[in-house]
């Protein structure tokens, strides 16, 4: 598959708590893909598995949050 928007530039000089906050957006985004999946594809078989998808995008979310607590307890 042919990417059209190429990847953003890794860079090392940012803190952990940026990083932290960064992959905590790109969780919310793809979490509103999956519910809109959900919405545009309302056949049961589909919507199992971007069901499980959302679940493990919000587990994976709640996990980030909880770190980036622990950061911000330190600074």
């Amino acid at each position: 598959m042919l990417k059209i928007v190429p990847d953003p530039p890794i860079t090392s000089n940012h803190s952990l708590e940026d990083i932290l906050i960064q992959i905590s957006e790109y969780l919310v985004c793809a979490l509103t893909v999956a519910q809109q999946t959900v919405l545009l594809h309302p056949e049961p078989p589909g919507q199992v598995l971007t069901l499980a998808t959302m679940h493990e995008i919000d587990n994976a979310r709640a996990l980030v949050e909880v770190a980036l607590g622990k950061v911000q307890l330190k600074h």
